[in-house]
């Protein structure tokens, strides 16, 4: 072993004897602290500094080569080296970082949040950093899963509409390379040894062939040959639960009606004690739900995509419970969780105040949702003044106060009624205090079904009442693209059977609306008489 001490002195002397401009004084700086020997070595006879310094190099050219030499191992894939989520070590913690890398260069995305010094644990060059449970979360008691199994098995779901599930018990290892998830069994002596396999895309619309084609595709599978079982190098304590954040995600609707209720569904059971594990990856998506994500798991999330390391579970689900849009079914729900306990856990995770309308002398705070472009009101103004005529106080909302999700949630809890152009926009619903209501405008084309299904079906599960106001020909911009006796008008049905890209083109994406006042007062009325009083 060499004295840095030493070494350090032995380069100061040969400095001075050899000048300042070579290679080994940069490699040396770069590296080492000068010693205070140094200080001295220059006074030593010039003989002893030759010698000095061929002994130098006669113990570092050894060295160098074992370092060439040495095979490169990763330290996550020695068996040895295996690393629990519950070990508690100090490290600085990473935070605002896009990335970390391992030994090896591979580099794993992973989630910006700042986290306490004293939660956060680290085995060599890999970090695994354990979010802590916001306040209503602390002093409960944490469900691991260090119990053995009474039964190795992988239980799959297919019979859903919306999404399949699959639920793995035992000796579970999970690679994320190569997208495969393996259950390691025992041989049994009086068992043919059959090994089953199932692929699984984790993501909550499986009717859309073409959006699942690039939902990355998982392979589920028993081995009861050690060979084919990769070793673990991290054990994990709590169960797994794996999903995708590909899709439909940026779309406001989607993220809530594809994954966050799904997800609140499949992982709430857990409170907290549960890994998710990621595929399709999508760092800025899960940024902007941080506050919703680490209610329901309190440990950094794995970018499977990227992370090579071979992690191990007891219990492992794949793919999210899915049973409707923007709602969920409690007889099928774990605990039986309902949208009202979902609504609940928002108000928690963004500190909303108010649970309920309840009935007092304020005039009632009436949301307008107001999009550019598409679907906006060109008369907002005019919708505005007869709301306050009718006794509303008006909030009006459009892209820009709707970016801040936190905040503008608070501004949707403070209202009693919400309207808007059926779009995403209207899944601020959510954020609503049970018995308000919702006025969802629907543009002209034949939509009422569409519109309805979306918002419509799912307010009564929220404790929402529920009114729609299908707009009629005049009312539509289309009337200056199109004359009367274009299909458009006179037979929007046919515009559907053109497929969904013609439909979203005309009716969607090229219409706005100027709301008959006289005949959207009553709509507006019926709303404010609907409330408590």
């Amino acid at each position: 072993m060499i004295n840095p001490a030493a070494l350090s002195s032995y380069i100061s002397i040969a400095q001075k004897t050899f000048g300042p401009k070579r290679w080994w004084r940069r490699q040396a700086i770069a590296r080492m602290r000068p010693s205070t020997a140094a200080s001295t070595a220059g006074r030593m006879p010039q003989r002893l500094v030759l010698v000095a310094f061929m002994g130098c190099l006669l113990m570092i050219i050894p060295c160098f080569f074992a370092a060439v030499w040495k095979p490169k191992l990763d330290p996550l894939s020695s068996p040895n080296l295996q690393l629990s989520v519950t070990t508690s070590i100090k490290i600085q913690a990473v935070r605002e970082s896009s990335s970390i890398s391992d030994r090896s260069g591979s580099e794993m995305v992973v989630m910006p949040i700042s986290v306490n010094e004293d939660e956060a644990e680290l085995t060599n060059d890999t970090e695994i950093i354990r979010m802590p449970p916001p306040e209503e979360e602390k002093g409960r008691v944490n469900m691991t899963f260090t119990e053995g199994v009474a039964e190795s098995k992988i239980t799959c779901d297919l019979s859903e509409r919306r999404s399949d599930t699959c639920v793995m018990h035992g000796d579970v290892r999970v690679l994320g390379y190569s997208s495969s998830i393996i259950l390691s069994k025992a041989p049994q002596a009086d068992a043919p040894g059959e090994e089953n396999t199932w692929k699984i895309r984790p993501y909550a619309r499986k009717w859309e062939s073409p959006l699942m084609e690039i939902i990355r595709e998982l392979t589920l599978k028993e081995s009861t040959k050690p060979a084919d079982t990769p070793q673990c190098a991290v054990h994990h304590t709590v169960p797994a639960i794996v999903f995708s954040t590909g899709g439909f995600l940026g779309n406001f609707f989607h993220d809530f009606t594809d994954v966050l209720i799904p997800l609140f569904t499949t992982a709430r059971q857990y409170r907290g004690e549960a890994q998710f594990l990621v595929t399709n990856f999508n760092y800025g998506w899960i940024k902007k739900y941080e506050q919703i994500l680490r209610r329901l798991s309190h440990y950094q999330i794995i970018d499977l995509d990227r992370d090579g390391r071979v992690h191990c579970f007891r219990h492992v689900h794949i793919g999210l419970l899915s049973h409707k849009e923007l709602s969920m079914d409690p007889a099928k729900s774990p605990n039986g969780y309902s949208m009202v306990d979902f609504r609940e856990f928002l108000r928690s995770c963004f500190s909303l105040k108010r649970k309920s309308v309840s009935a007092g002398n304020r005039k009632p705070r009436l949301l307008m949702i107001n999009r550019k472009g598409p679907r906006s009101f060109t008369n907002r103004r005019e919708v505005a003044s007869l709301a306050r005529s009718l006794g509303y106080k008006v909030v009006v909302a459009g892209p820009e106060e709707t970016k801040n999700l936190s905040r503008f949630a608070r501004v949707v809890n403070s209202c009693d009624v919400m309207m808007g152009v059926h779009g995403a926009g209207l899944t601020n619903m959510l954020f609503l205090p049970t018995d308000a209501a919702l006025v969802q405008v629907i543009p002209w084309g034949g939509l009422k079904y569409a519109c309805g299904h979306d918002f419509g079906e799912p307010a009564p599960d929220m404790g929402i009442r529920y009114l729609e106001y299908e707009i009629k020909e005049g009312e539509s911009s289309l009337m200056r693209q199109y004359p009367r006796s274009h299909p458009v008008f006179t037979d929007p049905l046919s515009i559907h059977k053109q497929g969904w890209n013609v439909l979203w083109s005309v009716f969607l994406n090229k219409q706005s609306v100027r709301l008959d006042v006289r005949r959207f007062k009553g709509v507006l009325q019926e709303a404010m008489n609907a409330l408590p009083h």
